[in-house]
């Protein structure tokens, strides 16, 4: 019974998990996530219409994946230009040292001119997003605070002309088959802790899963 077990859990995530690696949402949740990814205002009343669940059913999914992480803000977006951040620069920064990235990091944090920063393979260390008002600002900010945090050895900056376009992500909900294989999978796993084998991630390698036999006894 266990090795047909482990097969069957074996070609289920051949079949399934190779396609959807994700453990922290749901079907229901993608598409609460199509939604108020499009419109971040959409009522949760419209957005239950749309699910076929009540509002509080939606209510709870939201504040769960924003606890998971799944959502990581909301709000409204400024557009810099209009309150006088005239130019977006992204800056590209070499450090003495790779490992000095967190407390550069910290650094730069401290500026609050910076909106986004990245630990980034290839020809810099770190890359940032920045607005400044003009290029003297933007000198100043280099200058005077980005080139004097310890460990900055040079920046190079790309002045951007245009932001074309932002977006989001897309979500996309699973194919009809990978439903189906997930709600399959769902149910074997409980049939094999039912029989005893101890499974807490479906994903963990198949020697993993047989080192467990030993949990319990009966199989």
């Amino acid at each position: 019974m266990y090795k047909i077990y482990v097969s069957l859990l074996t070609s289920f995530k051949k079949t399934y998990l190779k396609t959807s690696d994700m453990k922290k949402v749901d079907l229901l949740d993608l598409k609460i996530l199509q939604i108020i990814t499009q419109d971040a205002r959409v009522p949760f009343k419209d957005v239950a219409e749309v699910c076929g669940v009540s509002r509080a059913a939606i209510h709870q999914r939201v504040l769960r994946l924003t606890e998971a992480g799944v959502i990581t803000g909301s709000g409204y977006n400024v557009y810099p230009k209009q309150i006088g951040y005239s130019t977006c620069t992204y800056v590209g920064i070499k450090l003495e040292r790779g490992s000095m990235y967190k407390e550069v990091a910290n650094e730069l944090e401290k500026i609050q001119e910076i909106v986004e920063c990245h630990f980034t393979t290839g020809p810099y260390t770190m890359l940032v997003k920045l607005y400044s008002r003009d290029n003297e600002h933007l000198m100043a900010l280099l200058n005077n605070h980005i080139q004097e945090i310890p460990g900055v050895v040079s920046t190079e900056t790309l002045i951007s002309l245009e932001q074309t376009f932002s977006r989001q992500v897309p979500v996309v909900l699973p194919s009809d088959e990978e439903a189906v294989g997930a709600r399959k999978m769902k149910a074997l796993l409980e049939r094999m802790n039912a029989a005893g084998i101890i499974v807490d991630d479906p994903e963990e390698s198949l020697e993993a899963l047989k080192g467990r036999r030993g949990r319990k006894s009966e199989y």
